[in-house]
């Protein structure tokens, strides 16, 4: 179809016969996600049916190219995908760092032969992947990692430690950083590999935070088998691959800022929550939070898609991903903010069922993190500073 709003009517009627009436609705709580992979258990026959549905069509991964599983969309086409998705508060059909972060480093660095083992059961949910960047002792100094990759001939040992590993005991396969030249200087000797996680000798260990929940975990590996046809990009340059990622990750931190498809507004929560005045909430001050909070996310997301078409342009992202990265988490625990106070004193309810476990604040306390993980807000700042205001070091 050469016509914009002749998609947007096929994508109308097909999402009208194919999204399941339950999947139009916000996620009673985040814990119910979509994350796919092996050991993934679906909360409804309707979530597995959406999911299967939107893979099939490639559209959980809509600008991917169709030999790799994606819908092969172009930016206009997946605008009008995503609206049309909002438009009937669809959920997100599947979360997965597989899309969102190593999908796009495959499709820059990997060979072909890892694009076809590794994209289509992404696309389609099958794998969870894992992401093995910081170290105890590499955190925002990333290249000072230590986990090693000792060459064995037709393939490495892995040995060392991987920390604050997001939800590292439900991964299948991990996407890791590792050193594989001790001679070189820091920057030069690392390569980005790919193992799966039930590989002998990988172990994993909750981390617990003041939430009294644990996304994160430590990830050991000892003496751990790593294939070398499972390397992305050229071994000893994995540097540039991470790099580029992490304007991927930071981009997705960002969207944390965001309402996406299948969620509540704030404004909404506010007056389901509290009630209205003749269709006003009745808390004025809160009123006037909630309107600039939703004023600066509009812009935000605004201010991302336009930075999206000018990549499909060709121009690089860049350093604008950490400005993004930085906003994104700013408004995040705004949003945060404004949820705890809407929520007023049910809000601190920390048990039981009214509480939904505790999810609006632990959700208030687990948005903290945000201004830590895919580089520090401070390390965000510092590289605004440098490559986009052009400031003195």
């Amino acid at each position: 179809m050469n016509q914009p709003e002749d998609f947007r009517q096929a994508v109308r009627e097909w999402l009208e016969d194919n999204c399941p009436e339950s999947m139009r609705s916000p996620l009673p709580s985040e814990a119910e996600a979509c994350w796919g992979g092996r050991n993934f258990e679906f909360y409804s026959e309707d979530q597995r049916l959406w999911l299967e549905r939107m893979a099939e069509r490639g559209w959980t991964a809509p600008t991917w190219p169709t030999e790799y599983g994606g819908g092969g969309l172009n930016r206009e086409e997946e605008k009008i995908l995503k609206e049309e998705l909002a438009r009937i508060h669809a959920r997100q059909p599947l979360i997965s760092f597989g899309i969102s972060m190593l999908g796009p480093a495959l499709l820059k660095f990997g060979s072909e032969e890892l694009k076809q083992q590794h994209l289509p059961p992404i696309v389609r949910g099958e794998i969870r992947w894992a992401q093995g960047y910081s170290e105890p002792n590499a955190g925002s100094d990333l290249a000072s990692l230590q986990a090693r990759c000792e060459d064995r001939g037709d393939h490495f040992i892995l040995n060392g430690s991987k920390v604050w590993t997001s939800y590292g005991d439900l991964g299948d396969w991990m996407f890791c950083l590792v050193r594989t030249d001790i001679e070189a200087p820091k920057h030069k000797g690392i390569s980005f590999v790919m193992f799966d996680m039930a590989t002998p000798g990988v172990s994993t260990r909750p981390i617990r935070l003041i939430s009294g929940k644990s996304p994160f975990t430590e990830t050991i590996f000892d003496d751990v088998r790593v294939e070398k046809d499972q390397v992305i990009g050229t071994l000893n340059q994995g540097w540039t691959v991470a790099k580029y990622l992490l304007t991927h990750e930071r981009e997705m931190i960002a969207g944390s800022g965001v309402s996406s498809a299948g969620t509540m507004s704030v404004s909404k929560t506010a007056t389901k929550t509290i009630g209205t005045d003749n269709g006003v909430l009745r808390n004025t001050p809160l009123r006037a939070d909630i309107a600039r909070y939703e004023i600066d996310e509009r812009c935000l997301e605004l201010t991302i898609e336009r930075a999206r078409d000018e990549v499909k342009a060709g121009v690089s992202l860049g350093a604008a991903a950490s400005m993004f990265k930085y906003y994104g988490t700013e408004l995040n625990m705004r949003r945060q903010e404004l949820l705890m106070a809407i929520g007023g004193n049910d809000a601190l309810v920390w048990e039981g069922d009214a509480s939904k476990d505790g999810d609006t604040p632990r959700q208030w306390l687990r948005s903290k993190g945000n201004s830590i993980e895919g580089g520090t807000s401070e390390i965000q700042l510092n590289i605004v500073a440098k490559h986009i205001l052009g400031l003195p070091g």
